[in-house]
């Protein structure tokens, strides 16, 4: 495959050591598009940046990577995306930093539908997997698409839950789309190409750098109409992605968790400073002014074991002494009305209504 002539100007200036964002944006605007920067002399360049990256532009770029990216391109599941194109993400072109170019896996249509971010620990407890699991279904159950960051953790939860439902899901990551991380997300990966989007704003190539990771974040929330921290220490880098939300005007959510666990501390931070508490999905969908379900009409009211089952923590033995139920039936529907976000599993082997 051959590049066209203008992306392949924009990914020769997006290899530019030391050019950076901002200087191409400087350069975009002084001189109208990038075959015309890729055109100009080192003197005139000059007067927009510094010289040895002005330099380094009239040097041009190693063919070997336009080649590569050529091959890439050859999936039809690859694109490339300037802010020039019709499909680049709009949310994201209101926003004060948006990427230049972004490497797309999957589909393009889900790159402009309303999302929301959901994010969390990468070491996150069973209840934070469960939680980020059933608000991810139940947003995308409404139509809106789960962006996350692909990670460990809360991630790796929220793009399942959301790739079970019409919404589906995008992936930032923070490296090129020609490698997987964690390598172990491997399946995940797939699952989002084949159904759902992974982007990134990093060339082919490029590893996982530290670095790269903090500033995907103003992609996963700038893409977002809101943000859902599930579960976050007081380090963690979604308060990071919150940060970023509520800088580019999104909603924050958190859920509570216990005041004794770590990974409860950075949602009860956000909630202080003024996220929005919340305790389901709808409460999100009602924010957000968006249709999404009637909270009242999924609620399963009617079933049989909502007759034994309170807003006080029950065991299982108590459960199936009321109820009658075998333990394999008790667990069945336990664990259907957990994913459905009507019920919330404790430490201890207790469940609680929630709905």
């Amino acid at each position: 495959m051959t590049l066209d002539a203008s992306l392949a100007s924009w990914i020769t200036l997006s290899q530019v050591p030391g050019l950076g964002s901002e200087g191409l944006r400087r350069l975009l605007q002084a001189f109208g598009s990038p075959d015309a920067v890729l055109q100009a002399s080192s003197t005139s360049l000059s007067r927009h940046v510094k010289p040895v990256v002005a330099h380094s532009i009239v040097g041009g770029v190693d063919e070997s990577i336009l080649a590569a990216t050529a091959d890439w391109l050859e999936d039809p599941l690859n694109r490339i995306l300037s802010v020039a194109d019709a499909e680049y993400p709009q949310s994201l072109l209101n926003t004060a930093d948006p990427p230049l170019l972004l490497y797309v896996k999957g589909r393009l249509d889900l790159l402009n539908s309303p999302a929301l971010a959901v994010v969390g620990s990468r070491n996150a407890t069973t209840q934070g997997i469960r939680n980020a699991h059933a608000f991810a279904k139940s947003a995308s159950d409404a139509g809106l698409c789960i962006v996350s960051g692909m990670a460990h953790g809360i991630d790796a939860a929220a793009h399942l839950g959301g790739l079970e439902g019409p919404g589906s899901s995008i992936a930032v990551v923070g490296t090129g789309l020609d490698k997987v991380y964690p390598a172990a997300n491997r399946e995940l990966a797939h699952r989002l190409a084949q159904n759902g989007t992974i982007i990134s704003e990093f060339s082919l190539g490029t590893p996982p750098l530290a670095s790269n990771f903090p500033r995907r974040n103003r992609i996963i929330s700038g893409l977002s109409l809101g943000c859902l921290v599930v579960e976050a220490s007081l380090r963690s880098g979604s308060l990071i992605t919150a940060r970023m939300a509520l800088e580019q005007g999104r909603d924050v959510f958190a859920i509570p968790g216990s005041i004794h666990s770590p990974q409860s501390k950075g949602c009860h931070a956000l909630i202080k400073q003024g996220a929005k508490l919340v305790e389901g999905a709808q409460d999100i969908l009602e924010e957000l002014g968006y249709p999404g379900t009637n909270a009242a009409a999924n609620t399963p009211a009617g079933h049989p074991l909502f007759a034994h089952l309170g807003f006080d923590p029950l065991d299982v033995e108590s459960l199936m002494q009321r109820s009658g139920l075998t333990i394999s039936e008790l667990s069945a529907i336990l664990l259907q009305l957990e994913l459905d976000g009507h019920i919330a599993s404790l430490p201890g082997g207790l469940y609680q209504r929630i709905t």
